[in-house]
């Protein structure tokens, strides 16, 4: 059985989806693992009026299908308790601060307060004002303050939110949540680099060509239009998701594991990020792309709560550039979009190919190609190795293998969900794989050049078809360069091998 942690966990959005399908299943899990068990209790909050029995009944359906012992499900929703709550209503705090008080004492949690806001960001400063104000910060335990992005819009507004906020918590307090830092294969990306020397010698620009990091999804805006057509895929996936898989690719070894390490190392990678200030080459760099109809799929702009006449993006490319020492000159291309053929999200770094082929490259079946590291993050988990071989039998003609190690359904399906890790992660005060207020600032500062180049150029917006992986101009941006988007079906050829 695992250390239990004791801690009062307040949600501030409980009746919302994201608490639905991710917080409960997670808190269940860390409850069956043995994290949490008697010296814990859960406050749900929200506008609606919910009894403790009805807000029980909807956190056991959140977890029936993981559910294996009914008694057990009996006993982990008796620590959940509901209270009717206006963020805006100093008056609220008091019946929550007398709740927090009841339930720590009737479960000995010792004064530790964990603060999830669930909810729309405009509410995370209030929040963070009134639970200091009304004295729900407590003396004698820790408190920690978990927030969801986005955290701002630009780099104004992310500044505004981070001072709010500062009024009432310490940045070693904040845990702002990026769901992609718990994924299994984005924490082995430092695995993968630091204890295998024959990565990190060749981790740097004598040896490695470019850098291509995928994020495609098949899905459109789905019922999220309203907020997506005022946020776009630069805001809603570049600025977070892609910036922080190229912090952890391109940042320097940490001294230590040690959160604070690791983190100050991503605050240096950050702002190693070539700043695109003049607006040509924004536009040179990076492509906005917009999905019409296609494959019987509609197109963004008739899509619920989308405005017709709407300019915002659902597709992302760039090209990333470096300015340090380990990696001039090596581009790092990204792209990020909705109604794409498939859903994957991965990682190629290709090598160099060498200078002098001495191998036949007419009349063959297969020449050398350069070789491809590729770290597969979702749906498939793992790695392969592409690498040239000679093909079996008479002559020196060349076959293109693959080495690889895909984690099998049930090993995926036994790993830790992302958000149960980061739940876990905050209960053992572990920043590591939370977003440091430096990480925000340097992210938003490079998304502001290229959001700015768009906003001035409105026409700047490239049409692909629902299905396709992107517009034209997204292969156009490689092709320059003489490289390639790296596409294959994975998962089909995976299976078949």
């Amino acid at each position: 059985m695992n250390t239990e942690i004791s801690a009062l966990f307040t949600i501030f959005g409980a009746t919302g989806d994201l608490a639905h399908r991710k917080l409960y299943p997670s808190l269940f899990r860390l409850f069956k693992k043995g994290y949490i068990q008697k010296n814990f209790a859960v406050i749900g909050t929200a506008r609606r009026e919910w009894t403790d029995t009805y807000f029980r009944e909807v956190v056991a359906d959140s977890v029936k299908d993981i559910v294996e012992n009914e008694d057990e499900l009996t006993e982990f929703t008796s620590h959940f308790y509901y209270i009717s709550h206006n963020v805006n209503d100093a008056a609220h705090y008091v019946e929550l601060k007398k709740l927090s008080e009841t339930l720590d004492e009737k479960y000995t949690i010792n004064g530790n307060r964990i603060f999830y806001l669930a909810m729309a960001p405009q509410f995370f400063g209030v929040i963070g004002d009134m639970l200091k104000s009304n004295h729900l910060i407590t003396d004698n335990g820790f408190n920690r303050l978990i927030i969801e992005k986005p955290f701002g819009h630009d780099l104004q507004s992310a500044t505004e939110l981070n001072e709010q906020l500062a009024r009432s918590f310490s940045e070693d307090q904040i845990y702002r949540i990026d769901h992609y830092l718990g994924k299994e294969m984005i924490q082995n990306i430092s695995a993968v680099r630091f204890s295998n020397m024959i990565f990190e010698a060749l981790w740097n620009n004598k040896y490695i060509d470019n850098v291509q990091i995928t994020l495609s999804e098949t899905v459109g805006v789905e019922d999220r239009g309203d907020y997506y057509d005022h946020t776009g895929a630069l805001r809603d996936m570049v600025q977070n998701h892609v910036l922080q898989i190229v912090a952890l690719l391109v940042m320097e070894p940490p001294l230590s594991l040690d959160g604070n390490d690791v983190r100050n190392e991503k605050i240096k990678a950050l702002r190693s990020l070539r700043l695109y200030e003049n607006k040509q080459d924004v536009l040179d760099n990076f492509v906005r792309g917009q999905y019409v109809a296609g494959n019987e799929q509609v197109g963004y702009t008739d899509e619920p709560n989308v405005n017709p006449e709407s300019n915002t993006e659902t597709f992302v490319a760039g090209k990333i550039m470096v300015d340090n020492f380990r990696w001039a000159g090596v581009p790092f291309y990204i792209r990020t979009g909705k109604r794409m053929s498939q859903k994957d999200t991965y990682i190629h770094i290709q090598f160099k190919h060498v200078s002098m082929n001495l191998f036949p490259t007419e009349g063959v079946e297969e020449v050398a190609q350069p070789n491809i590291l590729t770290i597969h993050i979702s749906p498939l988990e793992g790695f392969s190795l592409r690498l040239n071989t000679k093909r079996v039998g008479q002559g020196t003609e060349m076959k293109n293998i693959r080495m690889h190690q895909i984690l099998d359904e049930q090993t995926s399906a036994n790993s830790p969900e992302a958000y149960e890790r980061l739940l876990l992660d905050s209960l053992n005060g572990d920043p590591t794989n939370f977003t440091h207020w430096k990480e925000v600032e340097q992210s938003w500062r490079f998304i502001d050049q290229i959001r700015n180049a768009w906003d001035d150029e409105e026409n700047y917006i490239f049409d692909y078809e629902s299905g396709s992986m992107g517009p034209k101009e997204s292969y156009d941006l490689l092709a320059r360069d003489n490289f390639d988007w790296i596409e294959f079906n994975w998962s089909t050829k995976y299976k078949k091998d």
